[in-house]
């Protein structure tokens, strides 16, 4: 009977003169498999990347992931009295399987930021990361919703899903995207005369399965721009004030750039 020692065995006489040469094995084990990332410089200003991108020899099959941009944040909106504000939403994700042929070219764009720094009650939505070529669609990933300011102290303190993903949307096999961030909540300082807020806390939300986090919160201050630079494809900050009063109209931060992941084989 026959065991794991014979199976290891192997005669060379059992095979036949010229039945195996050089070009029966490859010179490389990655020759035909690889990962390539598109992404651009990670600044309040960046553009993106968008390039021309051949591909390899013995290649068949492709797996594009793309994120999209975060959306940008809010102003601070007014500046004669305290708002409160919900934060922007990270880029959406989309991704696609599909035959390709050694050789084609496709254009790949991850994108930018939209470079509006606002002091308006509403930020800018994120830019779209995009692949174009053989056997694509219109396959993107749209960027995440703008954050927002709002005088209103009734609307409802509830995150939402502005933009649901169904199978087949922005010709991608799978997308989803992360809520926007609740309303944030403040307590009024009866002894000012209701015109002072303070304890603002809310989180800007990141693209779906970076796993990337930021938090903004004050308790007291004349303003705080949005000014930090956020992870890619996250949600920008916004300006924060806890104010009444002339002088601190501040402005939201951009939103992280997007990405554009693509797997060879």
């Amino acid at each position: 009977m026959a065991n794991y020692r014979s199976y290891k065995k192997v005669n060379g006489d059992s095979f036949a003169d010229g039945i195996l040469d050089a070009n029966s094995f490859s010179s490389s084990p990655s020759s035909s498999y690889g990962v390539k990332w598109f992404f651009g410089i990670m600044c309040r200003c960046s553009p993106g990347c968008c390039c021309n991108w051949t591909i390899p020899s013995n290649v068949r099959n492709m797996w594009i992931q793309a994120w999209g941009a975060g959306g940008n944040g809010t102003g601070s909106c007014s500046c004669n009295r305290c708002q409160h504000w919900q934060a922007a939403q990270g880029g959406y994700y989309n991704t696609k399987m599909i035959e390709t042929n050694a050789g084609c070219n496709y254009t790949v764009c991850a994108a930018g930021v939209y470079r509006c720094l606002s002091r308006e009650c509403y930020g800018c939505q994120g830019c779209s990361s995009y692949v174009n070529g053989h056997n694509l669609s219109n396959f993107c990933a749209i960027g995440g919703c703008r954050g927002n300011a709002n005088p209103s102290w009734s609307t409802a303190c509830a995150s939402v899903n502005p933009c649901c993903r169904a199978p087949g949307n922005n010709g991608g096999d799978f997308g989803i995207g992360n809520h926007s961030s609740a309303w944030s909540n403040s307590r009024h300082d009866t002894y000012r005369g209701w015109c002072h807020c303070f304890h603002y806390a809310h989180s800007p939300t990141s693209a779906p399965l970076i796993g990337t986090g930021s938090h903004q919160s004050i308790r007291e201050c004349w303003i705080r721009c949005g000014c930090w630079i956020v992870p890619y494809g996250h949600g920008g900050q916004n300006a924060l004030t806890t104010y009444c009063g002339s002088g601190h109209c501040g402005q939201g931060g951009t939103g992280g750039g997007g990405l554009v992941k693509i797997t060879y084989f």
